[in-house]
């Protein structure tokens, strides 16, 4: 009724016209009548928004038509503004008991007039608001409710649906569900056809509603003929009874579930309070759908742990008959299902981890595994699914005094019994922890072997290199890679592995100290020094190990000291004979220069031709010769030698003095001629 023209119901012809102009000048729509009959007959054809009613009429007269509309339950609410040129308030008071919402009194003002209209109107439409929302929140709430009972879910849809087209007046609803990154939906409610059931339709043939599961936003097509989305569909020929629809996306959590398809065979407006309305519902049904699923797949959970813990239990029965063999056995013996829950457990792997049966029984295994191995348990599952059995697993397990074990554990299935699955055990704790030790020991005896300066070979009785640090690498000019597994001979000169062998064995299983040579790269003999054993197991030999010592450097610097005290030997050498030889001539200088003196007297005396005379020429020319001997054993700087006879050698003046150097005192000659 909001939408209608006012009526105006007056017998008076001049002031009906005023009436008339006066609300055509406020642009009013409105109809005019002249008597009471035909203001009835008007407001069941035009639903007036509003009736502008003259009280003083013929019959019937304005209190009559009051009464008439407010007992006709379409009229009820219909406001009415009453006419009246009469001064009492009786009669005004009566007028608003048979019904009047408001009055005006003849002669009127225009402006009052149009004033008083709007200010029905404006109220009526606030009360039909308030109106249409409270029957949309007692639909939402009705259809809320039913979305959350327990009641058979397909019916509930069907019931939303079909409530949404009578409320929002179109020819058909329909709900279509979609799964993730699927390209088929399926129609699973529909308003015109309560039979529907998971009616599968390709969304490429529907691209409005592919927009709105992309944008997640609501789509409002007024015209189907014309509207660009849907071009595709008009030219491959598709054709459609409907001429206008509106889709809404169904969101949980953001992610879209389907649409909420609404279609309606003639042009259609969808309002605001009929998308609002169905945005809420949407919204309720995204829920309730998402419950639906959470509660059929907690029914199926429920219908899957049921079956297998019968299951469980008839396999236990199965297995009891087993229960002695397993009650004896030595080591510590587990059954499991397929999902980790503990079946069996023997006396023994209750004593291994410190736990009764009754702590054990229906509990995970792998809520027994320690904190660093909890993924473990998850790993070992999806084997178990894939028939994959392990052996020799390491599992750390927590006991129930809070203390760690080490189990190593063989996994199997046991036959005739699918997804059940036999552990057996043993603790190996302290064997771990031994084993620990030892390759710490393992770790640090390597790094001294590393850290040696010395090379370190090792390999077996049959010659292959088993093992070499980095020191072997220095001497050899080979990678420790390249030189474990070569023959060890081959690290040696021809011969010389041999002889090193049999000296080993002569010694007693070693050798010490043994100054030989090996070949390094391009066949470099490298002098070492070898320290060498036989490495023996119970007794027997099984190996060698030899320690090379480097000794080019060494013999490098005893070369360089031996020349070193060569040459000073030589120079210590040259002094004395040196100082030697000196002393030697100062000491034969003083006889020689007599001899000559007095053999050149004996000269001078004795007769020319005469015996004594020629004793005397010999005696001087020989003591010359003496002196020039003198004067180079005076000259000697030098010891230098030369052959004598046979293999003797004796000092060889020439080369031992200078060219030039001191002569023999010629003062002391001078002296012995002049005696």
């Amino acid at each position: 009724m909001a939408g209608g023209p006012v009526l105006v119901v007056d017998d008076d012809t001049v002031s009906r016209h005023v009436l008339i102009q006066a609300l055509a000048n406020a642009d009013l729509p409105h109809v005019a009548v002249a008597s009471g009959t035909e203001a009835l007959e008007q407001i069941e054809k035009v639903q007036p928004s509003l009736v502008l009613l003259d009280l003083v009429m013929p019959p019937p007269d304005g209190y009559q038509i009051l009464r008439i509309l407010r007992a006709r339950e379409e009229t009820r609410d219909l406001p009415v503004v009453v006419l009246t040129a009469l001064e009492a308030d009786e009669e005004i008071a009566k007028a608003f008991e048979a019904g009047a919402d408001d009055f005006v009194r003849k002669p009127f003002k225009p402006v009052e007039l149009v004033a008083r209209i709007r200010g029905q109107l404006r109220l009526r439409g606030a009360v039909e608001g308030l109106e249409k929302k409270e029957q949309d929140a007692r639909l939402v709430l009705e259809l809320t409710q039913a979305l959350a009972s327990n009641l058979d879910f397909r019916g509930i849809l069907f019931t939303v649906v079909q409530r949404i087209a009578e409320v929002a007046r179109v020819d058909r609803v329909s709900i279509v569900l979609v799964r993730e990154a699927g390209d088929v939906g399926y129609v699973v409610a529909a308003s015109d056809d309560e039979q529907l059931r998971d009616l599968p339709i390709d969304l490429a043939k529907y691209p409005e509603i592919q927009q709105v599961l992309s944008s997640r936003e609501p789509l409002v097509v007024p015209d189907i003929a014309t509207h660009p989305l849907l071009e595709i569909v008009r030219h491959e020929g598709h054709k459609t009874a409907f001429s206008s629809l509106a889709i809404l996306p169904i969101l949980y959590e953001g992610r879209p579930m389907g649409v909420l398809f609404l279609r309606a065979k003639h042009a259609f407006t969808f309002g605001e309070r009929e998308l609002d309305l169905c945005k809420t519902v949407s919204n309720a049904m995204a829920i309730a759908l998402r419950n639906a699923r959470v509660m059929q797949s907690l029914r199926d959970q429920t219908q899957q742990v049921t079956v297998a813990r019968f299951e469980a239990e008839r396999r236990l029965r199965t297995l009891q008959r087993y229960a002695d063999f397993f009650e004896s056995a030595a080591d510590g013996i587990i059954v499991i299902d397929a999902d980790g829950h503990l079946l069996f457990s023997n006396p023994r792997a209750r004593a291994i981890m410190g736990y009764s049966e009754t702590d054990l029984r229906g509990g995970r295994v792998g809520d027994l595994f320690a904190t660093e191995d909890a993924a473990l348990a998850h790993d070992l599952r999806q084997g178990f699914a894939q028939g994959l059995y392990p052996q020799n697993v390491d599992v750390r397990v927590k006991r129930k005094d809070g203390e760690i074990a080490i189990l190593s554990v063989n996994f199997n299935s046991v036959l005739r019994e699918e997804g059940v699955v036999l552990c057996t055990f043993r603790d190996v704790t302290q064997e771990r922890q031994v084993e620990h030790e030892l390759q710490k020991t393992r770790d640090f005896l390597q790094r001294i072997i590393d850290s040696s300066v010395d090379a370190i070979v090792s390999a077996d009785l049959k010659g292959r290199i088993l093992l070499a640090n980095p020191a072997a690498e220095r001497i050899y000019g080979v990678s420790v890679t390249d030189l474990v597994g070569r023959d060890v001979r081959t690290l040696y000169p021809e011969g010389v592995a041999k002889d090193v062998m049999r000296l080993i064995k002569a010694g007693g299983g070693r050798v010490e100290g043994l100054r030989t040579e090996v070949l390094a790269v391009a066949d470099e003999r490298v002098p070492v020094s070898l320290s060498a054993a036989l490495l023996y197991e119970e007794d027997h030999p099984v190996g060698s190990v030899g320690i090379f010592t480097d000794l080019r450097e060494k013999m490098r610097m005893e070369q360089k000291l031996a020349q070193a005290q060569e040459q000073l030997l030589s120079q210590e050498r040259q002094a004395i004979v040196a100082e030697l030889a000196g002393a030697a001539a100062h000491e034969l200088n003083q006889p020689l220069t007599s001899v000559m003196g007095y053999a050149e007297l004996l000269k001078r005396r004795l007769e020319r031709d005469s015996a004594p005379y020629a004793a005397a020429e010999v005696i001087y020319n020989e003591a010359e010769r003496m002196a020039e001997i003198v004067r180079k054993i005076g000259k000697i700087t030098r010891y230098e030698t030369k052959s004598y006879v046979g293999r003797a050698r004796i000092l060889d003046l020439d080369r031992s003095a200078p060219a030039s150097g001191p002569k023999i005192d010629e003062d002391k000659r001078t002296q012995g001629e002049g005696e």
